[in-house]
């Protein structure tokens, strides 16, 4: 690239913030139509299901024709994921890969694979979530836009992220969690230009799914008490409990993933046709622990379970979430881990009213903090579970003791060792046998600017930039030091909170990334 192209990119990048609001109100109105029809097709698959097996319950000489049915639907899913092996399962780890410049996406092929695939098997019962296919669904209408629109790769993977972020809020009414997710769990750092476009994106995908879905919270809870300080310290010992929990979550979900890959008498199609068959069991005798758990979190706190059943719930939805995440279809893990935080809370609120008498009407109390809980020690993002259980309750009469769980569990799950899940999850995937084919091409000779984080304690903080040792094919062009954009020179120090702008090759970018966050993290 010449010295001219390299300076068209940096002027552009000096003065596109008002061009990524635009573009991003332009993402969220996409993505945002995007998965609200996802999730409206979603919604009538599920009364679909529930009308079949509640006619299979009043007819069981259907059963063996439902069955044959599933096995098709498992033929559709197969030869879905054969042919854009980047629509299975969750999509959250494809999407962080995207954007780390370790695979490649071809957004209209994922875009119709995972809404088609994702449909049929979330319609068909299976344990998963809208969430993950919904934030790769808006990823990939973000990267389409860019690619009509013919924006700079730099420009590209912003817009990702915004159609990323307008996916989850579409798909839960969460603007604010859908950016904060894109910040914390996404890009780890909490960078201006992302903030722009993801929140221009979220809000704008947030108002469509309002006007089709109306303004009511997806958890509609009655009205909930705040709980008293005096069981704070139940809090504590519920933090360390989900922190276990999840941390036990994600080894199952990598253990059962490595198991279901390794036997030999089980092929690829049989690995979806098997979980459908076991969804099609479920579905007659216990339907509950069926689809992404939305229906099962609602009825927690309007029917009065019995303690022995709400085990039994939380065993069978655990096994059948590993079964089905680990059969590679589209789906996500995001509601489904809400469910089974929703059945922890509602164990531990239950026993404590049973042995320590404290008021029954608290459970529901302990249900909601629960999956706030869950949701930090399995994925490791604790401002996002905050934010998001307070926009899908509609209450944020619960902030102090969200945080209080979401704390603990997070410290837990952190001692125990236990990796952040999508992080987890992006590993695997690019260990496996066709990681090749979606692998950046190393061939491109283009540019692209990344965007790092300096944190306070980190190797280069206070450091000036002729004693820093950068990685081979880096040039830093720019440092941001908040509102100010330096251009830098040998005697330029380093400071915690500075975002530093680095050109890179394409090729070489996701080396880069990887020592240059090294060198600007603390740990």
């Amino acid at each position: 690239m010449s010295a001219q192209s390299v300076s068209r990119m940096l002027t552009h990048w000096k003065n596109f913030k008002m061009l990524l609001v635009f573009q991003g109100i332009l993402v969220g109105l996409v993505s945002g139509l995007i998965v609200v029809f996802y999730r409206f097709v979603l919604e009538k698959m599920g009364r679909l299901s529930v009308w079949i097996y509640h006619c299979l319950s009043d007819n069981y000489r259907l059963i063996p024709v439902w069955f044959l049915f599933l096995t098709g639907i498992a033929a559709i899913i197969y030869w879905i994921i054969r042919k854009e092996p980047m629509t299975k399962g969750s999509g959250i780890p494809q999407v962080e890969g995207v954007l780390l410049h370790q695979l490649e996406m071809n957004w209209w092929k994922v875009i119709l694979g995972k809404f088609i695939g994702g449909s049929l098997a979330l319609g068909a019962g299976l344990s998963l979530g809208r969430e993950g296919p919904s934030i790769q669904l808006g990823a990939a209408a973000g990267q389409g836009i860019s690619k009509m629109l013919k924006r700079p790769t730099i420009e590209e993977k912003f817009l990702i992220t915004g159609g990323a972020s307008a996916g989850l809020a579409a798909a839960f009414n969460a603007p604010l969690a859908g950016v904060i997710f894109a910040l914390e769990e996404v890009h780890k750092n909490f960078s201006p230009r992302v903030l722009i476009t993801a929140m221009s994106a979220a809000v704008t995908a947030d108002i469509l799914s309002k006007e089709f879905f109306g303004m009511k919270p997806v958890l509609n809870f009655a009205e909930i008490s705040p709980l008293p300080l005096e069981y704070y310290g139940y809090l504590v010992l519920l933090g360390i409990i989900l922190g276990l929990a999840g941390s036990f979550f994600n080894w199952a979900l990598l253990r059962c993933q490595e198991l279901w890959g390794n036997l030999p008498w089980l092929s690829g199609y049989w690995k979806i046709v098997i979980p459908l068959w076991l969804g099609g069991i479920l579905g007659i005798f216990l339907p509950e622990v069926m689809g992404g758990g939305h229906d099962l979190i609602m009825s927690l706190t309007r029917e009065e379970i019995i303690l022995n059943i709400a085990i039994i719930l939380l065993t069978m939805k655990f096994i059948f979430t590993m079964i089905s995440y680990s059969s590679g279809a589209p789906g996500g893990i995001f509601l489904p881990m809400l469910a089974l935080g929703a059945l922890i809370g509602l164990i531990y609120g239950k026993t404590l009213n049973l042995g320590f008498r404290i008021e029954i009407h608290y459970v529901n109390n302990f249900i909601i903090l629960a999956m706030a809980g869950y949701f930090t020690a399995i994925v490791r993002a604790p401002i996002t579970g905050c934010i998001l259980i307070s926009e899908m309750t509609g209450s944020l009469n619960h902030l102090l003791s969200l945080a209080v769980v979401s704390f603990v569990a997070f410290i837990v799950a952190d001692l125990t060792g236990s990796k952040p899940i999508y992080e987890s999850l992006l590993e695997r995937m690019l260990e496996n046998n066709n990681k090749d084919k979606h692998r950046v091409s190393k061939e491109t000779t283009a540019k692209i600017l990344l965007e790092i984080a300096v944190q306070m304690g980190s190797s280069i903080d206070g450091i000036r930039i002729k004693d820093v040792q950068w990685p081979a094919g880096t040039l830093l062009v720019s440092i941001l030091r908040g509102q100010k954009d330096i251009i830098p020179n040998g005697q330029t120090s380093i400071g915690a909170g500075d975002y530093l702008v680095v050109l890179v090759d394409e090729s070489q970018a996701a080396y880069a990334k990887e020592a240059l966050l090294k060198m600007a993290s603390k740990y």
